[in-house]
């Protein structure tokens, strides 16, 4: 059955997943599918199960055609309504909560939630944090608030675009918004993820200007923008950051020593 994936041109880890879900098994169970691996199949799981492998090789994210992304031990629901959850995301979730321990319920904003990834991680491993996650798109938030309820989760959930309509005094800011430039070459293979989740203008950096630009009159003294961005980008977002008036601005690495996220401090009294 692998093999005739391989055949197709399905990775091994692809087409394992994939196989699991025809089973009507979950993707964790990758050690069961090899300790049966020679056992028959039932009739309807081929067919479903080279569907599944056609979908795929056409470009079709593994996690839409199983409806379901691990991300930060997290298990969320996605379909192409919202961007599949990355790992590199993770480095951003860690940093923010590496700024947010010793502060007593902080208040938390994550902007462009999709999925609500990032949200539903800070405030897991976080109960005591006021956790707000903000999508311009209703169909991103019914996504993002079906995985808050499904994981008993009480992040609060609000539509509208970036920082419009939010409150003040929060301690941390975070966002993956849009960074990719419109003339992308990687853009193709993207192909089935939402547009308006991915591009932002011709560099890549309308919507990070934008939020930079904003988010000092949502931050308490001391309060952190932190912002995912391109693998190129991050060089830019430092200077916009500190042409706003931000301190201590940074950057930190993904796992393959990529600057993947830069922020820094709002302080009121310079």
């Amino acid at each position: 059955m692998l093999a005739a994936a391989a055949a197709l041109g399905v990775g091994r880890l692809d087409a394992q997943l994939l196989l699991l879900h025809a089973l009507g098994r979950h993707g964790s169970e990758r050690a069961w599918l090899l300790a049966h691996d020679t056992d028959a199949l039932a009739d309807p799981v081929w067919p479903a199960f080279a569907h599944l492998c056609a979908r795929r090789v056409a470009g079709e994210p593994v996690a839409y055609l199983v409806g379901e992304k691990e991300f930060h031990g997290l298990d969320l629901q996605v379909d192409p309504r919202v961007l599949v959850p990355r790992p590199d995301t993770e480095t951003l979730v860690d940093w923010a909560l590496q700024r947010l321990d010793g502060r007593a319920a902080p208040s938390v904003l994550d902007l462009g939630t999709g999925s609500g990834a990032i949200a539903l991680a800070i405030q897991h491993a976080r109960p005591d944090a006021k956790v707000t996650a903000v999508d311009a798109s209703a169909d991103a938030l019914a996504v993002a608030s079906a995985n808050a309820a499904r994981l008993g989760l009480p992040v609060r959930f609000m539509e509208s675009n970036w920082l419009a309509g939010a409150d003040a005094g929060h301690d941390l800011i975070v966002s993956n918004p849009p960074y990719i430039a419109s003339g992308d070459s990687h853009l193709p293979a993207l192909r089935h993820e939402p547009i308006d989740a991915l591009v932002s203008g011709v560099d890549g950096l309308d919507d990070i200007r934008c939020i930079v630009q904003a988010a000092p009159d949502h931050l308490a003294d001391g309060g952190w923008l932190m912002l995912e961005h391109g693998y190129d980008q991050a060089e830019a977002v430092r200077r916009l950051l500190a042409q706003r008036g931000f301190a201590e601005v940074q950057s930190r690495d993904d796992l393959a020593g990529i600057a993947r996220c830069s922020g820094g401090i709002w302080r009121t009294v310079k």
